[in-house]
């Protein structure tokens, strides 16, 4: 028999104590100096989140991270552990809520055989053609196998690591997953309309 899903809720323990659920999330962090490490989250919940990470902080120190598929969130470490630290989630009832809906997708995502969640409608552009630029200068040609509002697939000869900063086109993003012909991308900041982000992707 199949485990039940893991659904992320609060506890009985009072309104912001949450339940933690088993995911394997990958993002970035930044220390309250404006340093920036990778790191992954393997437990999560809309109220604490548990972090591996190459630099601790300190307890009561202020951490900004961006995790795939959850987005930015913000709040303070709160305990060391092996490895990493526990930080609290600062956030509205509604961004809480929200969060919740997104851990118990990744939670059951495996589970339950669930596709991969597309947060927008994912396009063929007209113009597919474009290059890749990394942070050194190298400049590489590639294609456009579709594009949303957030991100991109591309075929591409080379593969930066997962985390690396590239633009594309016009667009500043970053490398979030590799795949057998190139690499996806999510944008650093959504576009309101998918022409501007074709137009943007057009090589002058």
């Amino acid at each position: 028999m199949s485990p039940p899903p893991a659904v992320a809720t609060r506890t009985n323990a009072g309104p912001t104590r949450f339940q933690r659920v088993k995911v394997s999330v990958l993002g970035r962090y930044m220390l309250a100096d404006k340093r920036e490490f990778p790191c992954q989250v393997l437990e999560m919940s809309p109220g604490d989140a548990l972090v591996i990470a190459p630099v601790t902080g300190l307890v009561g120190e202020k951490v900004i991270a961006y995790l795939d598929h959850i987005g930015r969130i913000e709040g303070m470490i709160v305990e060391e552990v092996d490895g990493g630290f526990l930080m609290n989630i600062e956030a509205t009832i509604r961004k809480r809520d929200k969060m919740a809906a997104q851990l118990t997708w990744l939670a059951n995502k495996d589970i339950l055989n669930l596709p991969e969640d597309r947060r927008h409608e994912r396009v063929v552009p007209d113009n597919r053609h474009s290059t890749v630029v990394l942070d050194d200068g190298r400049r590489y040609n590639c294609k456009i196998i579709d594009i949303s509002l957030s991100g991109a697939a591309i075929e591409l000869d080379v593969r930066p690591a997962i985390g690396t900063r590239v633009s594309l086109g016009r667009m500043r993003a970053r490398v979030v997953r590799h795949f057998h012909n190139g690499v996806a991308v999510e944008f650093a900041s959504t576009q309101e309309m998918i022409t501007v982000v074709q137009q943007n992707l057009r090589v002058n």
